[in-house]
C-alpha cells in the first residue's frame, strides 16, 4: 500500500481566506474534504502535507501533520495535488505511476526518494512522470469554484455513496424524483420536507433536522449536525454544525454555528465561525453583473453572478452584521455594527468598519479555547503556535 503526501501547489496556497490557517486539502468539496478523497482513492490515510511555511505547526482532528522540511518522501509513495477533488469511487491502481484531469497531473507514484525541499510551491508534479492515465475529478482553480462547482459535486457525491449507506426508510414528506438518503441514527422530526425535485439529499448520523425545516436538493449534512428550521438548499453542511435561518448554496466547513435567522448564500463558512442574528450576505449584485473579488494578488472578476462571503476560521460576527457580494473576512475577525462592512475584512480584524483595529492575540486565543472547548476540542500548544503563526503572517496582509 502506497503513502500517501498532499500538496499545495502555487495557485492552492492563494486561497484565501483559507490558507491563512490550514492546508487546501482540510477544505470540504461537496461532500467530503479533499484530503478524504484522495484518501479514499488511494486506500490509505494520508502520512502527512506539504503547504506553506506558516502551516508547520497545523493540528486539527483527522488531519496529517505538516512534512518536515527535512524529511524524505520515499520511493513508490503518491503525492497529490490537494485542489483536485476526485471523484468519489475512483482507485489509484497500484500499476499506474500518474493520474491526469484535464492535461493536467493531478498525481504522482515517485520512482525514486524526493527531498521534502524539492517540492516548493511552485512545483509541477507533471515534472515527475512519463506516462499518465485519467483520473475523474473536478480541478478547483480559484476560491471561489468550490461554491460554482457545489450543486454538480454534491449531485455526483451523494449518487456514488447513497447505497454504501446504512440508510432507514424514506421520510414521510418527499417530493422530486432524485433520491432522499437518511442514515440510521439520524432524527428527523414531523413536518420537515425533503425537496429531492432538483438533486439528491443526504442525511448522516447524529444529525437532527428540526421541524418546519425544507431541505431542498442537492443536499448534505454531515454528521452531529443541527438544522433548526427554514430552507436550506444546495448546501453541503459539515459535521458538528448548528444551522437555523434561510441558508443556499453554502459550504459549511464545521464545527459552526448559524444559529439565528438572517440569509447567507454561496457563501463558504470555515472551521468554528459563529454567525450573529440577522448576518445577512448578498450574493448577487443590483446590476446582475459578475462578481469581483479581493485575492492576495489583486482584486479579479470571478466570472460569477452569483456569490457571497467567504468566512476564513474562526470569524465571528455581530447581530445585523451586513456584507456584500464577493466579501473575504480573514480569518480570527470579530466584526459587528449594522453598516455595510467592505469587501476585504482582513485577517484578525475588530470593529465595525474601516479602520479595524486589530484582535489582541491572547484574547483571540481565549475566545477560540472556550469555543472549541464546547465542541469537545482541547486548544493544544501546537494549535496555539499555529494561530500565533497565522496572527503574524496576517500582518503582511
Amino acid at each position: 500500500m502506497s503513502e500517501l503526501y498532499l500538496f499545495d501547489d502555487a495557485r492552492a496556497r492563494t486561497f484565501e481566506p483559507f490558507a491563512l490557517t490550514r492546508p487546501i486539502s482540510e477544505l470540504r468539496a461537496g461532500t467530503e474534504l479533499l484530503r478524504r478523497r484522495w484518501e479514499l482513492a488511494a486506500a490509505n490515510n494520508a502520512a502527512a502535507f506539504i503547504g506553506a511555511e506558516h502551516l508547520a505547526s497545523f493540528e486539527e482532528d483527522g488531519a496529517p501533520p505538516a512534512l518536515a522540511r527535512a524529511a524524505k518522501i520515499p520511493a513508490g509513495a503518491i503525492v497529490a495535488n490537494s485542489r483536485f477533488a476526485v471523484a468519489l469511487g475512483e482507485t489509484l491502481d497500484a500499476k499506474h505511476s500518474a493520474w491526469e484531469c484535464d492535461g493536467e497531473i493531478c498525481a504522482a507514484r515517485l520512482a525514486r526518494p524526493l527531498e521534502a525541499t524539492a517540492l516548493a510551491e511552485g512545483f509541477d508534479l507533471g515534472s515527475l512522470v512519463s506516462g499518465r492515465t485519467p483520473l475523474k475529478g473536478r480541478w478547483i482553480s480559484a476560491v471561489w469554484d468550490f461554491i460554482a462547482q457545489l450543486s454538480m459535486q454534491l449531485t455526483d457525491d451523494i449518487d456514488a455513496t447513497a447505497s454504501s449507506i446504512d440508510s432507514v426508510s424514506k421520510p414521510d414528506t418527499c417530493i422530486g424524483a432524485h433520491s432522499v438518503t437518511v442514515e440510521r441514527g439520524a432524527s428527523i422530526e414531523p413536518y420537515v420536507v425533503f425537496d429531492a425535485s432538483a438533486g439528491p439529499i443526504m442525511v448522516r448520523a447524529g444529525s437532527t433536522i428540526s421541524a418546519f425545516t425544507r431541505l431542498v436538493g442537492p443536499c448534505f449534512i454531515g454528521r452531529d449536525s443541527t438544522i433548526v428550521g427554514d430552507r436550506v438548499a444546495n448546501c453541503s453542511i459539515g459535521e458538528k454544525s448548528k444551522i437555523r435561518g434561510e441558508i443556499s448554496s453554502t459550504i459549511v466547513l464545521g464545527h459552526s454555528n448559524k444559529g439565528h435567522t438572517g440569509f447567507v448564500g454561496h457563501s463558504y463558512l470555515g472551521r468554528w465561525v459563529n454567525l450573529g442574528a440577522g448576518t445577512t450576505t448578498s450574493n448577487l449584485k443590483n446590476t446582475y453583473g459578475t462578481v469581483h473579488f479581493w485575492t492576495p494578488d489583486g482584486t479579479v472578476d470571478t466570472g460569477q453572478q452569483f456569490l457571497g462571503t467567504m468566512f476564513g476560521d474562526h470569524v465571528k460576527t455581530g447581530i445585523g452584521t451586513m456584507l456584500n457580494t464577493g466579501t473575504v473576512v480573514g480569518a480570527g475577525a470579530n466584526i459587528f455594527g449594522g453598516s455595510l462592512h467592505p469587501k476585504h475584512v482582513p485577517a484578525f480584524a475588530w470593529g465595525d468598519g474601516e479602520p479595524y483595529a486589530r484582535y489582541d492575540l491572547p484574547k483571540f486565543l481565549d475566545v477560540a479555547e472556550r469555543m472549541m472547548k464546547r465542541r469537545g476540542v482541547v486548544t493544544t500548544d501546537a494549535l496555539r503556535q499555529q494561530f500565533s503563526l497565522a496572527y503574524e503572517r496576517a500582518a503582511g496582509f
